[in-house]
């Protein structure tokens, strides 16, 4: 496995693997902590603590962006040395990301000193887990923290607290005064900070790493260190083998590890021929740090047909996804497609639509035609030949898969999807995201955890075969009764196994006026058109296939019985949604 650094993260990544300790480290540490409504600051012996320079100077300052860095700020420092191993900000104002917090502290070894600060507002999703966790640091203040309240704690996990304060607000509209907060933290000599691992190479490996970084559970473990190295398993007629994987990574090194660990996992996976492209952002406009990632990934699909020359596919997965445990399977299998048939654009492991009340079979395999992407397999000759000569350039700041969805850049060619996805999109951070879109949008995806899936009739999912089949299934399709909301739950039946067929109105390519509106109701992906065929989409609710026709635009039109008017829901009727929420939890 390689990595290769980007210019962004690159360098923060070279100056935290070259940390020491110090050969003599003071007897104490001076902590100072401030947690204010606009600022939050965290000094070691007078030295400022930084995010991208973990050692013992830089800045988490964040004076001056009242929305940025709201939350939890938690910082680690090394017992021994008082040098930074990891800082996190924890929106805890947002739904779930106390969880977050709850299990990194959960994940911090023992005896590392935990300096932690609220910025804003860090409450108002703080659920009992959450303030469990922190009153298993010591806190004393940890069940009555309340909202705007200012509150900072300095303490060893699993040991003393050095020190804590609590500014509360006065009143609904009002922040608590600004706490500041000074620590005396005694240092452990060097031995006592460090594991009786054996003297392995494995071991000297671990020990380097968990002597300068925090936050990884059972690597770390003194008494049950998790593996370094992975037994693979075998795949029979692995037609992915020599297909080389492409990470595409920034500064997110906890998902990273995860992300790696679950694909090392999957049998078939070939260690040698995954690289990890590492790059980072700063703080820039938005359409700036589009066109950014746009590069990185142009440069990473570059390199990866660079390094692996003799390559004619690629893989490509992003940092905050976990794989299946038929990933390569799934992959191998569908590899003919695209060499068969020129009509594919790529084989994707993602159903933009395949939730867990919309998906249910592993074996099913749709065409679509927006390119999903994460987690994708392309040709070569695509990428050359196609792609890499006419990709945006950084001033047209542009999304990379958005322009790679653009018409005259797909030239009518289709992706190939599975019912249910062979990756779970599991971060709640970074460029597009936060806590509330990940819950919203992609925490309840379907995922296929069974270790080998054969997909059914592969054939049929080339172009000819694959209009012979839609015609099939939608001629012994039932129309369902259109003179109901499709918000309602009864809207599909509690059947299995039926056919059911929705009509609804869409006048061109573009009118995804009720199509939206269905899908919200539908409590799938409601941003934008994505997922269909022709102007129709499949999906899979209570065990029944469904499909959606836009008329009269779809060429499935045709399939409308006479007396059947398409749904076409207008402004009025978005009130309607707001039973998405109910729907969701019940389904």
């Amino acid at each position: 496995m390689r990595s290769s650094d980007g210019d962004g993260g690159g360098a923060g990544v070279g100056r935290r693997n070259n940390l020491r300790l110090q050969e003599s480290p003071p007897k104490t540490l001076t902590v100072d902590v401030m947690s204010s409504q606009n600022r939050v600051a965290v000094t070691v012996d007078g030295a400022t603590v930084s995010f991208y320079y973990l050692a013992r100077c830089a800045t988490i300052v964040e004076e001056g962006w009242e929305r940025k860095g709201r939350g939890i700020h938690v910082v680690v420092l090394h017992q021994a040395s008082g040098a930074v191993m990891a800082q996190r900000v924890f929106d805890t104002y947002s739904p779930h990301e106390d969880e977050a917090m709850t299990l990194f502290l959960n994940m911090v070894s023992p005896g590392r000193i935990l300096v932690l600060a609220i910025k804003d507002e860090g409450t108002f999703q703080m659920k009992g887990g959450g303030r469990d966790a922190l009153h298993r640091l010591g806190s004393s203040h940890a069940h009555d923290l309340g909202w705007r309240d200012m509150w900072a704690l300095v303490s060893a996990k699993g040991g003393r607290v050095y020190a804590e304060h609590l500014s509360r607000s006065p009143d609904f509209n009002t922040w608590g005064v600004p706490v500041m907060l000074r620590a005396e933290v005694p240092l452990v000599p060097l031995e006592e900070s460090e594991c009786g691992w054996p003297d392995t190479d494995e071991h000297r490996r671990r020990g380097e790493f968990c002597g300068h970084i925090e936050g990884y559970g059972s690597v770390c473990s003194c008494s049950d260190p998790a593996p370094l190295t992975f037994t693979t398993e075998p795949l029979l007629n692995n037609q992915v083998h020599d297909v080389p994987v492409a990470i595409i990574a920034s500064n997110r090194p906890h998902y990273l590890y995860r992300s790696l660990r679950s694909l090392l996992a999957a049998p078939g996976v070939s260690p040698d021929m995954i690289t990890v492209f590492i790059d980072g952002y700063y703080d820039e406009p938005l359409a700036v740090r589009n066109a950014r990632i746009a590069q990185h990934y142009k440069a990473s699909l570059t390199a990866t047909f660079n390094i692996f020359p003799a390559a004619r596919y690629a893989i490509v997965l992003e940092e905050d996804l976990d794989v299946s445990p038929d990933f390569f399977s799934y992959f191998s299998q569908t590899l003919r497609l695209l060499e068969e048939d020129p009509t594919v654009y790529c084989v994707s492991a993602w159903n933009d639509q395949g939730y867990e009340h919309t998906s249910t079979d592993p074996t099913l395999l749709y065409r679509v035609e927006t390119m999903p992407g994460l987690g994708w397999i392309l040709k070569r000759s695509l990428y050359k030949d196609e792609l890499e000569p006419k990709w945006p350039t950084p001033e047209k700041m542009w999304d990379w898969d958005m322009w790679m969805r653009r018409g005259e850049v797909r030239r009518g060619r289709e992706c190939i999807v599975p019912d249910v996805s062979r990756t779970y999109h599991f971060g709640s951070t970074g460029l597009n995201m936060n806590s509330y879109f990940q819950d919203t949008y992609f925490k309840k995806h379907s995922f296929n955890t069974l270790p080998y899936v054969e997909l059914r009739d592969l054939h049929s999912l080339k172009r000819e075969a694959y209009e012979e089949l839609m015609v099939e299934i939608i001629r012994q399709g039932t129309v369902l009764d259109h003179s109901r909301s499709p918000c309602e739950e009864i809207f599909v039946p509690d059947t299995t196994g039926h056919t059911y067929l929705i009509f609804i109105q869409m006048n061109h390519h573009k009118d995804y006026t009720t199509w939206l509106k269905v899908a919200k109701c539908l409590c799938i992906w409601d941003l934008d058109g994505r997922g269909y065929h022709h102007g129709m989409w499949r999906l899979n609710i209570k065990s029944n296939p469904v499909i959606i026709i836009g008329v009269p635009f779809s060429q499935y039109s045709k399939f409308k019985p006479t007396d059947v008017k398409p749904l076409c829901m207008d402004e009025t009727e978005s009130d309607r949604t707001k039973t998405k929420e109910k729907n969701l939890n019940h389904r």
